[in-house]
């Protein structure tokens, strides 16, 4: 959050590369796929509220989690409680809403980042945004339901339109065929894949989504190399 430093999602603020100092910032695994569902909408219509849950596999918490995820689903099977200690709660069967340490407002640094993250990237220091962020027993990709308020109202059709119009998003949605996207269908790529997009029953105007991306792919290394590669392309790199 170091304001002299870009944080950079290459598809959506590749121009804030043009100011590094040396450094850019990746930026959190959650807050990229969010970022790249929403903003295609937000460059026409600015948001103005986010709402967000998280369900994110274990390898966001490294390798070490998921051998954690292994032996307490061996141990579980065998009618067994064995936490492995990787997470704040055993979670192999289970779903722990905490990822990272509490501040005194409830909130942890994993939903704080969310939030900050988005309002730097998207130069909209004024978005609301709420989210909870808990860990499930996947071992790769991340998913989470997103709901969206707009500064106008916006249409599931519109939105359709937007998203699948961006680049590095691909939209799987058509509940007449039962389809939708799933962490499995995103281990392993690069695309952030949008599903169960539908008008806010609770909100006229606003949408609310589903979307999946790999953590490690389009969430750390392959943004990273993205980043290398769009700042080269514009001759921002210095030897």
């Amino acid at each position: 959050m170091d304001p002299a430093v870009p944080l950079v999602i290459p598809e959506v603020n590749a121009d804030d590369l043009s100011w590094h100092q040396g450094i850019v910032s990746q930026p959190n695994c959650t807050t990229t796929p969010m970022v790249l569902a929403l903003a295609p909408i937000h460059r026409v219509n600015p948001l103005r509220r986010i709402v967000v849950s998280t369900y994110q596999a274990v390898a966001g918490a490294g390798s070490a989690a998921v051998d954690g995820l292994r032996t307490e689903t061996e141990a579980a099977l065998a009618g067994r409680h064995e936490p492995s200690g990787t997470q704040k709660r055993e979670i192999a069967f289970n779903a722990v809403p905490q990822i990272d340490v509490f501040d005194e407002g409830g909130y942890t640094k994993e939903e704080i980042k969310m939030a900050n993250e988005t309002r730097k990237i998207l130069h909209a220091p004024d978005i609301a945004i709420s989210a909870t962020c808990v860990r499930i027993p996947t071992f790769f990709g991340h998913a989470m339901n997103v709901w969206a308020e707009f500064e106008r109202p916006v249409t599931p059709a519109e939105a359709r339109e937007l998203i699948a119009a961006a680049r590095g998003v691909r939209l799987i949605d058509d509940p007449a065929k039962e389809s939708y996207p799933t962490p499995m269908d995103v281990a392993g790529t690069d695309d952030v894949l949008v599903g169960r997009l539908r008008g806010d029953s609770s909100l006229p105007g606003g949408i609310t989504l589903w979307t999946v991306t790999d953590s490690i792919r389009k969430g750390a290394a392959t943004n990273v190399v993205q980043v290398i590669e769009e700042a080269a392309g514009r001759g921002l790199i210095r030897r």
